[in-house]
């Protein structure tokens, strides 16, 4: 009877155990549950926010490249710019170059023209002046005489003053010689205050005996005659040369300003000589003013006033 008593309590127990482990066995899947909803939530945030980031780097993205693509074509756009007003700088400068040559050939044939009438013209003077013809000279009242005597003294004063002035008296020297290779050295040698010489120059040129010849010799040498155009452009001893050249004969346009009685008939033939020695060299240069094609064509034009 006990034992009947003892295992019927024991199967209660067992079944009050059993209860007890369903119901904490519930509690723990009811834990569990609630735990992976947890967990799923999180993850869903999760990647919600990857997916937002990920849209917002895309729409960035294509902001940039549609930037880039703006910018790009702006850059094309100037490029296309410049490269339009460099050929049409081009073209400007050509034409300039063209009218140039076209007035300096210009010049140099009506320079010829009136050389050919005034020789026509000589014959016929001579021809009256042996027929009996005499010399007209015009008479002048005492006070003209005197007022352009006075002027002569006043230029006369003016010069001595400017020459005391001077501050290369080697210049003088040179000039009064007529040392032209002498004078190229000097400038040479005095390229660091070559503002000073070139103010110094024309009052130099009033010394010598044939100022304008003096210029005309200093030319040699401005065309070398051996080597291609693009070696002279690159010989940087010739590119000095030349500068020289164009100095001095604007120098002599300076002083013929203020004496053009210098420029003689003889003179005229020479510098035409050379004008047409270079006008052939002249028509075969590129135009590259940077290279120092532009020297070539100032040079020919600073002819032209001892052609006239």
């Amino acid at each position: 009877m006990e034992d009947t008593l003892s295992v019927a309590t024991l199967i209660e127990s067992t079944t009050s155990k059993i209860q007890q482990l369903q119901k904490a066995f519930a509690e723990l899947e009811s834990h569990r549950a609630l735990t992976l909803n947890l967990k799923w939530k999180q993850l869903e945030e999760h990647f919600h926010g990857l997916e937002k980031s990920l849209k917002r780097r895309f729409t960035d993205v294509e902001d940039q490249e549609k930037e880039y693509e703006t910018k790009t074509t702006e850059v094309w756009e100037m490029l296309e710019k410049r490269e339009a007003a460099v050929v049409a700088k081009e073209h400007a400068s050509l034409e300039r170059l063209q009218e140039k040559r076209d007035s300096a050939v210009s010049a140099i044939a009506n320079a010829i023209q009136k050389h050919r009438k005034v020789s026509a013209m000589e014959p016929a003077a001579a021809t009256s002046e042996d027929q009996g013809g005499a010399p007209f000279v015009e008479e002048k009242p005492p006070d003209a005489m005197v007022a352009e005597s006075n002027s002569d003294d006043v230029k006369k004063s003016s010069e001595n003053e400017n020459v005391e002035l001077m501050s290369y008296p080697q210049l003088l020297k040179l000039c009064e010689d007529m040392d032209s290779e002498g004078l190229h050295k000097f400038i040479s040698d005095n390229r660091k205050n070559l503002a000073a010489v070139r103010e110094e120059i024309p009052i130099a040129l009033k010394a010598a005996t044939d100022p304008a010849s003096l210029v005309l010799d200093s030319l040699n040498g401005f065309y070398c005659m051996e080597g291609s155009n693009l070696d002279a452009k690159k010989d940087a001893n010739l590119l000095g040369l030349r500068r020289t050249c164009i100095m001095l004969m604007e120098c002599l346009s300076t002083l013929l300003s203020s004496a053009s009685n210098i420029i003689t008939e003889n003179i005229k033939e020479r510098a035409r000589d050379i004008a047409v020695e270079w006008k052939p060299k002249l028509d075969d240069l590129d135009v590259d003013a940077n290279n120092g094609n532009s020297l070539e064509a100032h040079a020919f034009l600073q002819l032209l006033p001892l052609l006239v």
